[in-house]
């Protein structure tokens, strides 16, 4: 596929060419352009085609750092095949710090589009008409949202030898088997033929330093086993092999008040441990929350207020 010219809106870029394509769908109701960059850069070399993209619920930047650092350290100049590069898919929430478009729509929720549908949905389909057939291989980068932090992990859909492979190969700390939500991205991918990681890790409206060296590691990695990564880059060896999470729960709370986290994502924590507080605001009740059961903290609530029902962490209860 690499050996033959690729062509995205209407452009052509040709084999060992590098060039960013400006994905114009609507404008602000200021008349303002937005503009979504597409960075492609191709080797002269037959191999794969990949993608890397972030940013499709707006306020998850940190999947946005992650594909930046993979550009500006030439990890996207590849040795074989091409890689194609969005840091910020939903420019609209971007701009406006928020998760979904302006017109109130979740863009992972709409896939695979109209053209004639809502602003997320046209978003949707031409995303899929111009940049999806081209591709081969895809890791989407996502982050926790309301307040939640989620270890670095890599979410596949079970039974999917392939998949697996793959996910050993980017070597997360963690790996969940999740099945695909109607209207995701990740969903219209894997109808259409491309083998998608989907990466979480982080929360919404934060950066953190390694999350996103995790997810640039395993993009190397990744890379490095189909033959593409650039030979003047190393991909590291993890430190331990990615742990499978057959099974898990989430812990809620069962007050409202205060909320004391005393433990990070990625902790492994025993049956009975005092794992947060939750307090009043006014000295009179002071409540433990203890872990139901063993397992790893995959996602944990950073916020400083919660109520009685909210999703406060989310524990492994089954390892594969």
């Amino acid at each position: 596929m690499s050996q033959k010219d690729i062509t995205i809106l209407g452009e052509t870029i040709k084999p060992g060419e590098g060039k960013t394509i400006n994905m114009e769908i609507a404008r602000l109701h200021t008349m303002t352009k937005l503009k979504i960059p597409i960075i492609v850069e191709r080797s002269k070399i037959d191999g794969p085609v990949v993608l890397f993209s972030a940013g499709l619920h707006g306020d998850e930047i940190n999947g946005t750092e992650i594909v930046r650092q993979i550009i500006t350290r030439n990890i996207n100049k590849p040795k074989t095949g091409t890689i194609i590069c969005m840091p910020v898919v939903n420019i609209f929430g971007f701009i406006n710090k928020s998760r979904e478009f302006p017109d109130g729509r979740d863009l992972n929720r709409v896939f695979p589009g109209s053209k004639m549908g809502s602003l997320a949905s046209r978003f949707a389909y031409h995303l899929l008409k111009e940049i999806v057939p081209h591709i081969e291989y895809a890791v989407d980068f996502h982050a926790g949202g309301a307040s939640r932090f989620n270890a670095p992990q890599i979410r596949i859909v079970p039974n999917n030898p392939e998949l697996k492979d793959l996910s050993d190969v980017f070597n997360a700390p963690f790996t969940l088997y999740s099945k695909n939500i109607a209207g995701s991205f990740r969903n219209a991918c894997g109808k259409l033929g491309v083998k998608m990681l989907l990466f979480e890790g982080g929360k919404s409206l934060d950066l953190n330093s390694e999350i996103t060296e995790e997810g640039v590691q395993g993009a190397k990695r990744l890379l490095n086993e189909l033959g593409m990564l650039n030979p003047k880059k190393t991909a590291h060896i993890a430190a331990a092999p990615t742990k499978y999470i057959l099974t898990s729960a989430w812990v809620r709370a069962r007050n409202s008040g205060l909320f004391q986290n005393q433990i990070k994502a990625g902790q492994y924590v025993t049956k009975g441990e005092v794992i947060a507080h939750i307090t009043d605001p006014f000295g009179k009740f002071e409540k433990k929350v203890r872990a139901p059961h063993s397992g790893y903290i995959i996602n944990s609530n950073d916020a400083p207020i919660v109520y009685q029902g909210d999703a406060i962490f989310h524990i492994s209860v089954k390892l594969g």
